[in-house]
Formats: structure tokens, sequence, C-alpha cells
């Protein structure tokens, strides 16, 4: 065997040590809690904007092909699809004010924001340029190759939301507010295991009929982004791909899905925190041992347990007939016991 053949031999022999452990490696990576929030929270914010886009994609240019309750029916069904996703993994947001609303009530914590608006903001972004991509002919067909932003050949509206002519600044502002809050409102009330909530596996596809309802009903003012995750990236990926600064200038609206759906999401909140939560009568946390002991040596067993031989805390030691039996007590059960509440 020559040198040339044992350099080979050995090159191969190395690469197959080092896939496993680059595979190993990967594996472990990916377990690692923030990983995997951040993973599912971009794949279901993807998956979401994906029917979402695609079916305001539709109405836009496909005329037939396409209406506003399809547009509500896309976002909505999407939005069930997305908690499916991710739903046991990060609770599937797939929005940057419910993140900012759990942060700010202490359900979560804040070292957990940047890592689920990353994600989500990376998905809704990579869902834009999807569309674009899937879409592109019929964009500028429909357009005559001129990508507008207002007027009746605009097309800038597939990806974020515009303030309509009936509407001023200011009454958008306050539709965001009540629309998020209302979200909010009624998410908390869902997913509350002390009230009412959905039933179990059912979650998914409840929220995201509370999606269509407030589509169908308050949509019309805003486009009901109630969704800075769902408005910014796709508004950013307008500007590159060939809309221009006219996305952020269109009646100053840009900044008000933005910030509008952060207030609302903490007012409606707030709300169902204090209004409806506090009136819910919950659990005892704490179990405590409120019974007497007529014997120090020998605990009073709960009530609940099944009635064990005696012989269970009393051990001999020895039954020489000189010596008397000797007994091993048990300590009383004296600390409290905690269960866990959710």
């Amino acid at each position: 065997m020559d040198q040339s053949d044992r350099k080979r031999r050995s090159t191969r022999s190395s690469k197959m040590v080092s896939s496993p452990t680059v595979i190993t490696r990967m594996q472990a990576i990916m377990q690692k809690e923030m990983v995997r929030e951040f993973l599912a929270e971009f794949i279901s914010t993807y998956v979401m904007m994906v029917f979402g886009l695609g079916s305001v994609a539709h109405m836009v240019l496909g005329g037939k092909f396409g209406s506003f309750l399809g547009v509500n029916l896309g976002f909505g069904f999407g939005v069930t699809m997305g908690v499916h996703m991710a739903g046991n993994i990060s609770g599937a947001h797939m929005n940057a004010a419910l993140t900012f609303t759990n942060c700010a009530l202490g359900h979560m914590s804040w070292k957990k924001f940047p890592v689920y608006v990353l994600g989500q903001f990376l998905g809704s972004f990579l869902a834009a340029a999807t569309i674009y991509c899937l879409f592109y002919s019929a964009i500028i067909e429909f357009s005559g190759g001129h990508l507008t932003v207002t007027g009746p050949l605009a097309t800038a509206s597939i990806f974020a939301t515009y303030l309509p002519d009936h509407s001023t600044l200011w009454r958008g502002f306050l539709d965001e507010v009540l629309v998020t809050g209302m979200l909010q409102l009624c998410l908390f009330a869902i997913t509350d295991k002390e009230n009412n909530p959905a039933l179990q596996g059912t979650q998914a596809l409840v929220i995201g009929i509370l999606i269509i309802v407030i589509g169908v009903s308050l949509g019309m003012n805003t486009g009901y982004a109630m969704n800075p995750s769902r408005d910014l990236p796709p508004r950013f990926f307008t500007y590159i791909a060939g809309w221009g600064v006219q996305v952020f200038r269109a009646r100053d609206w840009w900044w008000v899905p933005v910030v509008a759906p952060f207030l609302g999401a903490y007012l409606g909140g707030i709300i169902y925190l204090v209004f409806i939560g506090s009136t819910i009568p919950r659990r005892p946390q704490i179990l405590e041992d409120s019974m007497m002991y007529e014997d120090r040596r020998i605990p009073v067993l709960s009530k609940t347990m099944p009635n064990p031989p005696v012989t269970s805390s009393i051990t001999p030691v020895s039954v020489s007939p000189i010596n008397r039996p000797s007994v091993r007590t048990v300590p009383p059960l004296s600390d409290p016991i905690h269960l866990e509440h959710f």
C-alpha cells in the first residue's frame, strides 16, 4: 500500500467519524429551549403568512378567484395551522404584540422577547418573498410592470396594510388598538383553564375562528393588522423588491400597525385579568395537613390514601424473650404539600 492510498483511507475514515459528530452537535443545539422556540415561531409565522398573503394575492390579482371572505379564511386557518405547528413548543404567538403582553404580565421571561420577535420577523419576511416569487408574473401582468402603492393598480396591499381613503390616521390607530385588544381578550379566555377554555385539541381551530370573526366584523377600516410581525417585515420586503419608499410614506400609516397592537394587546390582557380573571374562584395551591396527631410516634394517614397494614410503620427489631420489641417511629408529615397550579 503506497502513501497516497493510506492518505485517501485516512481521509475517508476521518469524514466518517466527523459526520456523526457534526450531526450530534446539531441535534444538541436544536434541542436547546431558546433555539426550539425561535424555530417554532419562525416556522409557524411563515406558514400563517404564506396562507394569509396568498389569499390577499388572490383577491387583488385573481378577480373571481379571491374575495374579502377568502382573505379572512386564509388568515384564520393560516393561524390554525401555525398553532398546530408550534403550540406546544413556543405557544405559537406569531405576533410581537402578544409576545410583549405575555412578557409584561409576567407569563414569560423578557429574555425570550427578542428571540420570539426575531423568529416572527424572519418568518414573515420570508413568507412575503415566497408570495412575491409565486405571484410575480401575475403581479407584473396586473400592474403593467409598474409596482405602485396607491391607485387602482396598486399591488403593495398584497403584502402590508394601508389606510383607506374614508378613514383618518387617528381613527385607524384607535381601530387597531380595539381589534388587537379584542384579540388578546378572547385569547386569554380561550386558554384560561380556570374559566371555560376550548376543549383539549380544539384550541387551534377556535383561535382560527376568532381571527375569521374579527376579520368579517372589524376588518374593513384598516385591514386588521393587529400584528407588527405581520405588517412590518413584508413592508420592508416591498421596499426592497421595487415598490420603493412610498410604502412608508403613504398617509404616514406604516407606524400604526407597529405601535397600536402593543397598546391594544396590553389593554386587552389587563381588562381580562382584572374583570374576568380576578373574579374566577381559584383552586388552592397548597394543601396542608390539618389533622391532629393522637400519638407523635404513629402518624394519622390522610383519608384519601388506602388503608395500609399497621406493620407499615412499626418494624420489629428483636423478638427475644428478654428484650421487648423496639419500635421505629415515623416522623409526622409536618411539611405542606405543594400543588402545581396552571
